[in-house]
């Protein structure tokens, strides 16, 4: 009997888990709150480790299409807007690790997926919150909506993001906690740009307290800015969206040199967010409780400084289906499978964690610290940017 996988949560991360739980023989039924399919405004980058992965399942082509591919990284003081290090990528970078480095917009990624999941006859439900769920040890039940139990599975997977409400029967523990940051960001059509500012390749402006980073998406038509400085939390903590003002950013950012300046200000609208996180997992009871496992942010919120959100998301995925295929023999029980899974992966979930907390101290230094960074930065250059052991 083909065994049935139930999703909650329809972003980039649950609708992966859809596609890999159908590419290794299960039935998969996909539940999304919200009434339709949608993504904030925003860009993603997505390294080699995350492209390889949807290569291998036939995406590459699609992905080539929407995406961009830059050819360089900088990293630039935005005090003085000196070149401090710059690693290559688009080529050179796609040969060392067999796979791109691309930039392309969050909306973009997700309706990839969704075509695909369409395509894989994933069955998909919009305006449909679950608020119950019970591992009976046989099954899983869900109840959408208020109604009673309604739908029974072989399998959850809580894909539900940062506030899962699918965790909790995984793993109790706190809320997600403030960080202290807030993530302002734009997007603005390449071509209503000053040529002076527009930009094919990904640069890191290093401030006190701050950083901004600017990358094309949508196949380099557009570009895409985040601004990342310290402050208190503002508005709804589960609000992605709130609205912003230039001005607001550069009382936060402090001193910029002239052509930081200059790319804030050409930049339409801003829009802004306070970021949440979890701490880094401890162990793999913290993916994975019986038949109910967690996938991205649902288990293992990434702080932005390793640019690994999307891409570790996307590797639970890829895990999840190489070991829901061993589960399609019913001598490999689920439970069992669902424990090699959160094995598998929590080690290297948490060391991306730890390492994109730590880059996001080294990003907003200041003092000794922000000197030593940029010395180092000078002398090892590229060796310094790159990650074998993320990237392979």
């Amino acid at each position: 009997m083909t065994k049935q996988a139930l999703v909650a949560g329809g972003g980039i991360g649950g609708l992966a888990a859809a596609l890999a739980c159908t590419r290794a023989g299960w039935e998969v039924r996909l539940y999304e709150q919200a009434p339709a399919f949608s993504e904030v405004g925003a860009g993603i980058q997505l390294g080699p480790n995350a492209t390889r992965v949807l290569t291998a399942w036939g995406l590459g082509g699609a992905l080539a299409a929407i995406a961009a591919i830059p050819q360089r990284l900088a990293a630039r003081s935005a005090i003085d807007g000196t070149e401090l290090a710059a690693m290559r990528l688009g080529a050179s970078f796609s040969k060392r690790y067999d796979a791109p480095y691309a930039t392309l917009h969050r909306a973009d990624l997700q309706g990839l997926l969704l075509g695909a999941a369409r395509e894989a006859s994933v069955h998909l439900r919009l305006s449909a919150q679950v608020t119950a769920t019970q591992d009976t040890g046989e099954a899983v039940r869900l109840r959408v909506g208020a109604g009673h139990f309604e739908v029974e599975g072989d399998a959850l997977v809580g894909a539900d993001g940062l506030w899962s409400a699918v965790r909790g029967h995984v793993f109790a523990d706190a809320p997600p906690a403030a960080t202290g940051h807030l993530a302002y960001r734009s997007l603005v059509l390449q071509r209503e740009l000053p040529a002076a500012l527009r930009s094919q390749d990904v640069t890191v402006w290093l401030g006190p307290r701050m950083h901004l980073v600017a990358y094309p998406v949508s196949a380099g038509e557009r570009l895409n800015v985040v601004a990342i400085v310290q402050g208190g939390a503002s508005g709804s903590a589960r609000d992605w969206d709130q609205a912003a003002v230039a001005a607001e950013l550069y009382a936060a950012a402090g001193p910029l040199c002239a052509p930081l300046r200059d790319l804030v200000q050409a930049m339409p609208h801003w829009r802004l967010w306070a970021l949440y996180d979890r701490p880094p997992m401890r162990g793999p009871d913290e993916l994975a409780r019986g038949r109910i496992a967690l996938l991205g942010d649902a288990a293992h919120p990434m702080r932005p400084y390793l640019a690994q959100g999307a891409a570790m998301a996307i590797e639970d995925a890829a895990e999840l289906g190489r070991v829901l295929a061993m589960s399609a023999d019913v001598r490999l029980e689920v439970p069992l499978a669902l424990r090699r899974y959160a094995l598998n992966r929590w080690e290297r979930c948490a060391r991306t964690q730890a390492r994109a907390r730590r880059n996001g101290r080294v990003f907003h230094a200041t003092g000794l610290l922000q000197r030593g960074r940029d010395l180092a930065l000078r002398l090892l250059g590229e060796r310094l940017l790159d990650q074998p052991w993320l990237y392979r």
